[in-house]
């Protein structure tokens, strides 16, 4: 078997160290089109936080009920 994974590397490690197309992210940088007010700040980081912490505060909240084995 090492012989095999030595031909394969030895094989496998030219293709491997050539150059590979390099991915670029398409960034804009222009200002954004309309302004987010204060209130809309507010409720979207509201509802991030409920999405991100509203289940493990149902699971800590009941987790008595989780421990109950019937």
């Amino acid at each position: 078997m090492p012989v095999f994974l030595r031909t394969f590397a030895s094989c496998a490690a030219p293709a491997l160290r050539r150059h590979s197309i390099t991915q670029r992210a398409h960034l804009y940088t222009k200002p954004a089109k309309e302004k987010i007010g204060p209130v809309e700040t507010v409720v979207g980081i509201g509802l991030f936080s409920l999405a991100i912490l509203g289940p493990s505060g149902w699971i800590l909240a009941h987790l008595e009920d989780y421990k109950k084995k019937e």
